[in-house]
């Protein structure tokens, strides 16, 4: 066999070693599907083989299916009709798992009649992150040999699991050394055929199964328990629903049942949007003038400025990633504060068994904390989270320039500010960049990594790298008043409150958002939020909702009012106090009231913000639009199967958007009016896609 052949066939004594040889990850396309059906039927039909070993080349098994295919005519054999041939092998088909067995990967290992695997290795069955459901019977077989409850956790979840974790499932029958997987599954094979086990095929395994059948209601509380988190999704339900089928029926039937699911879902528009979002991530590390060749600084010490919410949160990013932190404060009280904040953070994560004790203990003894800023000297990477008060940090960064060694990155985590004037308090305007968290910062994926004029690249390679490095997603956005995220919310926000005056219930605008699938929406945000961020009594002006709100110390969910009101488990109920309030505010600004159809309030409320994401694309504030749709989506919530702002304009037409938008302009004026990259590309009927 050559190198090009896409399955390496090998003999050990009487056992035929079938090695997936399609890098990087063994991707289940079809010339690979074909060369593991032809190596199969060769062991097959050689009476001198008397076992076969099915084993992954390079890092792992398999990750599965090849995304791109999807969609296209089917070439050669497909994923379904292989593994039924697999399974129908007359000799016993062990599957030997190192790295990843995902997806059509471990349907594949599903399809032998066992299974072996390193300690390290992870198995699942994710396809439900990408809008789909595992079409080439894992639904059918996993309840099978699982049974139905941890059949739903892994299939609805879509969260890979470890070998151990597996094993005591069922799932795997043996576990070998790390580094003698291959021998191992041999010598398993010559045992299993040596002494004439039985050729277990998974299909026909129903003790496992009877539990579904028993307690039928295990569905519906499985629903019930996971509503939330499957809100708007379609996947989640239709795994449900093909797991449930596999109890009741033939397992030929579920798997007819399974296929006619997976094709509706792979055609729909969830799963093309949940497809893109898992390409567009990828191309968030891609920048043009940053060659993926740049040098990247070393970091190995992290100093962070401010031990408050945000000060805290991204040291424990650092602290997980197991890289010693350096905290400063003003003050000792509020150091404790924020140390204690932390520890109490780690232990109560502990208290859920998803940290052991020792790791809390590990974590915070690599936090320093000072009141000294000298202490930084040392440190690669300083990140400022101080008040966002540009003032302030052109102090902090003109003492940072005289502290901090050379060659360390100087980082803000400002919301809105100028970078290019923070790094102008330096003389090292190429070492300052912007490092934008995401509240809370120890949980949101978000990093908007802001680059400024002077910002050197190897700092901006560096800083895309330490994103990952902490398990974030980072995208690297340009200096403008609120970078990406914020530019865009900001539209929404001004929409949100024009509608509130014109007579639309701030309860009917946010339930207009929250249907559409974010979170939440703008008053139920700013409640959550605090309405007195930015306010005070000195300089309020008792002109806005908010300004009344605040006096009447109505300032969210920590004072029990905002817009809505709340009782003691912070449940919240519209509020006449907040309609009388709204409506003296219209009265004084001579507003006219009028009615708002839900779709004017979605469209006022988003089509603003497509139309900002192309004035964003036209200054190069964003290098992609899909950077900007992994930007809301990653840091604000909107909803995946929607594939963000961008993606989701794409599909209504930017035809239609501009119209809408035009005719927004004719009664409201320029905060609707058309950017010329809309207008050009709805004239050439083209998306944002095509840029």
């Amino acid at each position: 066999m050559t190198d090009a052949t896409p399955v390496s066939e090998s003999r050990e004594g009487a056992v035929a070693v079938l090695t997936l040889q399609s890098p990087p990850v063994n991707a289940l396309g079809s010339a690979l599907r074909e060369g593991i059906r032809a190596a199969i039927e060769r062991a097959e039909a050689d009476p001198a083989v008397k076992a076969i070993v099915l084993i992954g080349g390079g890092r792992m098994f398999s990750a599965g299916a090849d995304i791109t295919e999807f969609g296209k005519p089917q070439s050669g054999i497909g994923l379904p009709d292989l593994l039924n041939r697999i399974e129908a092998v007359g000799k016993p088909v062990v599957a030997a798992i190192h790295g990843n067995a995902l997806g059509g990967g471990l349907e594949t290992a599903l399809a032998c009649h066992y299974r072996v695997a390193v300690p390290s290795a992870k198995v699942g069955l994710p396809e439900v992150k990408l809008g789909i459901l595992p079409g080439a019977g894992g639904t059918q077989r996993l309840p099978r040999i699982v049974g139905p409850r941890k059949a739903l956790e892994v299939i609805v979840g879509g969260a890979p699991i470890g070998a151990k974790q597996a094993a005591a499932m069922g799932l795997i029958d043996d576990l070998a050394p790390e580094e003698s997987l291959r021998a191992h599954a041999v010598a398993f094979a010559e045992r299993v055929a040596a002494e004439g086990r039985p050729l277990t095929k998974i299909r026909d395994r129903e003790d496992r199964i009877a539990e579904g059948r028993d307690d039928p209601g295990l569905f519906d509380a499985f629903r019930t328990e996971n509503a939330r988190r499957m809100r708007g999704f379609e996947a989640p339900e239709a795994c449900i629903a093909c797991i449930e089928a596999a109890c009741r029926l033939p397992f030929e039937q579920g798997l007819a049942f399974e296929r006619e699911q997976f094709l509706t879902l792979v055609s729909g528009e969830q799963s093309a949007a949940q497809r893109y979002v898992f390409f567009a991530e990828r191309q968030t590390a891609k920048i043009p003038d940053v060659p993926e060749t740049t040098p990247a600084r070393p970091v190995a010490k992290v100093g962070i400025i401010g031990a408050g919410t945000m000060g805290g949160g991204i040291a424990m990013n650092f602290l997980n990633a197991g890289l010693p932190v350096t905290i400063v404060e003003t003050k000792r009280e509020a150091l404790d504060r924020g140390l204690g904040t932390i520890r109490t953070n780690y232990e109560n994560t502990a208290r859920k068994g998803r940290l052991r004790p020792e790791d809390v203990e590990t974590r915070m003894g690599l936090l320093t904390d000072t009141l000294d800023l000298d202490a930084l000297k040392d440190c690669d990477l300083i990140i400022e989270a101080v008040f966002e008060d540009m003032a302030i940090k052109q102090e902090i960064f003109s003492k940072l320039d005289r502290i901090a060694k050379p060659g360390a990155i100087l980082a803000s985590n400002t919301s809105y500010l100028d970078i290019d004037a923070i790094a102008a308090a330096t003389g090292r305007p190429g070492d300052v960049i912007g490092l934008h968290f995401f509240s809370p910062a120890n949980v949101m994926r978000l990093l908007e990594v802001v680059r400024g004029a002077r910002t050197s690249q190897d700092v901006i390679a560096t800083a895309m790298q330490v994103g990952r490095r902490i398990g974030k997603i980072a995208v690297l956005v340009g200096v403008c008043h609120g970078f990406v995220g914020n530019r865009m919310l900001a539209q929404r926000q001004r929409e949100a409150n024009r509608l509130i005056l014109e007579g639309v219930k701030p309860w009917d605008v946010d339930r207009v958002i929250h249907d559409f699938g974010l979170p939440m929406g703008p008053f139920a945000m700013s409640d959550l939020a605090g309405l007195d961020i930015g306010w005070s009594r000195e300089t309020n002006r008792s002109e806005t909702v908010r300004d009344l709100l605040c006096e009447q110390d109505r300032r969210g969910q920590k004072t029990g009012a905002g817009f809505y009101d709340y009782d003691a488990k912070r449940n919240a109920t519209p509020s006449p106090v907040t309609e009388e309030i709204i409506a003296t505010v219209a009265a004084r600004q001579g507003v006219a009231q009028k009615p708002a159809s839900d779709q004017e309030i979605l469209e006022r409320c988003l089509y603003p913000m497509v139309n900002e994401d192309a004035k964003i694309l036209e200054e190069g504030k964003a290098i992609r639009a899909s950077d900007i749709d992994i930007v809301w989506i990653n840091g604000y919530g909107w909803p995946v199967y929607r594939g963000g702002p961008m993606f989701w304009a794409d599909g209504i037409g930017l035809r239609r958007v501009l119209e809408r938008l035009r005719a927004y302009e004719a009664l409201y004026g320029d905060a609707f009016k058309p950017s010329p990259l809309l207008e050009r590309l709805a004239a050439d009927g083209k998306g944002f896609k095509d840029l």
